[in-house]
């Protein structure tokens, strides 16, 4: 219990959290920069800083690489953005877990919510392949049930659209009205506000934009914090127990 806030005995937790992945459960900028520099360098051009990259990150591969290519200043076809994505994820899938990891305290918070029967599931805008990749390669696989892992490509909708936030709900049998997203940008945020779903931020994330200036429901400097703000967004947004 120490590594999480203790909570009043009567608080009332979530029935169901749903995560958002690069940025708010894990550390992937380096692994991701790497990806992405590989793919600007098969056409010549420099590499950029992982500080860059980190605000490029969260929509996906294929925006990452326009992110990239905009960076540099060159324009590419979309037939040709299509090869660079291919060549983005044949080069992550070998180097997903090099040097990613999970953020300070989140295994001990996934194991305190579990323990409380808290339903855990991953709604990200990453290809549902790496990100299970990326989940079973840092042992995260057995907080999340593998059909409640749902990617950028898993739906013909994704974040910001509420509805990729949904299905995740759904796929684990949670409760739409005692759900709250965990994200580090506008885009869970903007999901979350589709859904209809309260919203808690995390501020080491990957946002260009402070967390705190988004508008979330609660924002957790540590992943210790977040017990106590998860039952704060259900009480301030009346969500039904």
């Amino acid at each position: 219990m120490s590594s999480c806030e203790i909570l009043p005995f009567s608080a009332t937790l979530p029935d169901t959290v749903i995560f958002d992945l690069d940025g708010t459960l894990v550390d992937s900028a380096p692994d991701l920069t790497g990806a992405l520099n590989a793919t600007m360098a098969s056409l010549g051009l420099a590499a950029l800083p992982e500080a860059e990259v980190r605000h490029m990150v969260g929509h996906g591969a294929r925006k990452l690489i326009e992110r990239g290519l905009e960076a540099h200043a060159v324009p590419k076809s979309a037939g040709e953005i299509d090869a660079l994505v291919d060549y983005f994820i044949g080069y992550y899938a070998g180097h997903v877990a090099d040097h990613s990891v999970a953020f300070p305290g989140v295994v001990a918070t996934l194991n305190w919510l579990r323990a409380r029967g808290v339903r855990l599931g991953v709604c990200t805008n990453k290809p549902v392949v790496l990100a299970k990749q990326l989940i079973v390669a840092l042992e995260l696989d057995e907080f999340f049930p593998a059909d409640a892992i749902l990617g950028g490509d898993s739906l013909t909708v994704k974040k910001p659209d509420g509805r990729h936030l949904i299905a995740t709900i759904e796929a684990l049998s949670g409760d739409l009205d005692r759900a709250v997203m965990v994200g580090d940008s506008a885009t869970d945020l903007n999901a979350a506000r589709d859904a209809g779903v309260p919203a808690v931020l995390v501020t080491f994330g990957y946002t260009p934009i402070p967390a705190q200036k988004l508008g979330a429901d609660a924002v957790i400097d540590h992943f210790r914090e977040l017990p106590h703000a998860l039952t704060q967004v259900l009480d301030r947004t009346g969500a039904r127990h």
